[in-house]
């Protein structure tokens, strides 16, 4: 059994922790790749096996790869979705940054998580993604996010009106600093945090959130997510943003952009006992009130 193992960095504070994970891998026979830059960093620090195994790039996932681990925060786990693509490979991600809501696993659990691999006792959740498509390049060969896309004006420019249509027919125009197209998973993500709702990953919908509108009766919109969502932009600058999660692009305002639901969705593992409503009580503390 193989498994791909990516992560940005070692911070000195993981390392026991990771040569924990590492050891575990051994003793279960999963045979780990690990990503080429990360594996530069901790060779000299962590013990790994004889002839270690890298990658850099997704065509380097070969069929034989199963899973992908991310040891990092939820912004490390989404730099794996550009790498794993349409491939069936599983992603699992273990939380060795701040909130996480993807990485779900905590990094006391290393452990726990080579063996739910090992013995495929884990659980897969399978989450949409969303596809951008515009009359330009964007994105090369990966235009599709786990999170959300987003619209934004550029630094300290005014704000902008997007218009913006639901298979070609208008829903509304926008006056705000920008606006978010979110899937289920990213509604926990920058979306939650401009006032927009929690919805089940399960749920099949778009979540509509602008951001900083200036008309005090615009609100976030949930729609189903077999919508293609449109827009046309005006702006007083010449440069608009447009982002896929991490990934950003300066695009002229004229550009034509539209949203979709991707052809395929990711396989997101977790540890059986750790469900969404229990990330929820454990990430915002809900129903932790001692109050209560």
């Amino acid at each position: 059994m193989k498994a791909a193992i990516y992560s940005r960095i070692l911070e000195d504070d993981q390392q026991e922790d990771v040569q924990l994970f590492f050891d575990e891998l051994l003793r279960q026979k999963i045979t780990p790749v690990i990503f080429h830059p990360y594996f530069e960093q901790v060779k000299e620090r962590i013990n790994l096996g004889e002839d270690t195994q890298t990658f850099t790039l997704s065509e380097q996932l070969t069929e034989d790869i199963e899973f992908i681990i991310s040891l990092g925060g939820d912004g490390t786990l989404l730099d794996t979705i550009t790498l794993v693509r349409d491939k069936p490979v599983f992603i699992m991600g273990i939380n060795f940054g701040r909130l996480g809501f993807l990485a779900s696993i905590g990094r006391e659990a290393v452990s726990t998580a080579v063996k739910a691999i090992a013995n495929r006792t884990y659980v897969v959740d399978k989450r949409t993604m969303i596809h951008v498509d515009a009359d330009l390049p964007l994105f090369g060969n990966v235009p599709y996010a786990l999170n959300e896309f987003s619209i934004h004006k550029r630094d300290t420019a005014s704000m902008i009106k997007i218009h913006t249509y639901l298979n070609g027919e208008f829903l509304n125009t926008y006056w705000a600093d920008g606006l978010i197209v979110a899937t289920p998973t990213g509604s926990t993500g920058y979306s939650l945090s401009c006032g927009g709702p929690i919805v089940f990953p399960e749920s099949g919908s778009f979540v509509i959130t602008p951001v900083a509108p200036h008309n005090l009766n615009v609100r976030p919109l949930i729609v189903p997510d077999d919508n293609v969502i449109s827009f046309e932009v005006e702006s007083r600058s010449e440069n608009i943003i447009c982002a896929l999660d991490s990934r950003r692009e300066i695009v002229g305002r004229y550009v034509q952009l539209a949203v979709r639901k991707e052809e395929f969705p990711i396989k997101l593992l977790r540890l059986s006992e750790n469900n969404f409503l229990q990330t929820l009580h454990n990430k915002l503390t809900w129903g932790l009130d001692k109050r209560n």
